[in-house]
């Protein structure tokens, strides 16, 4: 018979496993592909699952994970993934826009590949999730200032390999700048 704990926490997960999973995806930056990103997006519900009578609320319990998933791969972050991932299904018919939706996902996984594990995290953190400097110091357990250079020196990089104009995105504020 199951508990509240297990209703509650399933509930969640199959609400957000999703989410989960792309936030995951953008963290590795692809490497290792799908099944990097799951593992870490598995981890981290594994000790969301654990935490679950500490994190008090389940809207605390997004951000929980979300937390663990950027630490875990930080953690991680000397630990080298050469996969090769084959694809689950080729389509037979693609739909309007596909090729470029595609070819978008894949040059922002290979863009976040380059870069270091703390720096794509905070991209991710910024400009996927839109949370604020504030909000991903404490994420990261740094200082706002740390995750202003960390955000600075990753979009120079970005830069620098050609993957942004100079003033493509404005960190302050995490949009287009046109």
């Amino acid at each position: 018979m199951r508990n509240g704990r297990d209703e509650a926490f399933t509930a969640f997960m199959t609400a957000r496993y999703g989410s989960l999973l792309r936030t995951a995806t953008l963290l590795t930056g692809g490497g290792g592909g799908r099944p990097r990103a799951e593992d870490l997006a598995q981890e981290a519900l594994l000790r969301t699952y654990r935490a679950w009578n500490r994190i008090g609320r389940l809207e605390a319990a997004e951000a929980y994970t979300r937390t663990t998933m950027v630490r875990l791969l930080i953690k991680d972050r000397h630990r080298k993934w050469h996969v090769e991932i084959p694809a689950e299904r080729v389509p037979e018919v693609l739909r309007p826009g596909h090729e470029d939706r595609v070819t978008t996902a894949v040059t922002v996984r290979e863009v976040l590949r380059t870069l270091p594990a703390a720096q794509r995290a905070v991209l991710v953190l910024r400009f996927y999730h839109q949370l604020t400097e504030r909000e991903i110091a404490d994420v990261l357990g740094c200082s706002p200032g740390t995750v202003k250079s960390r955000a600075a020196r990753a979009l120079a990089a970005l830069r620098d390999h050609g993957f942004l104009s100079a003033s493509a995105l404005d960190p302050e504020r995490g949009s287009a700048d046109d």
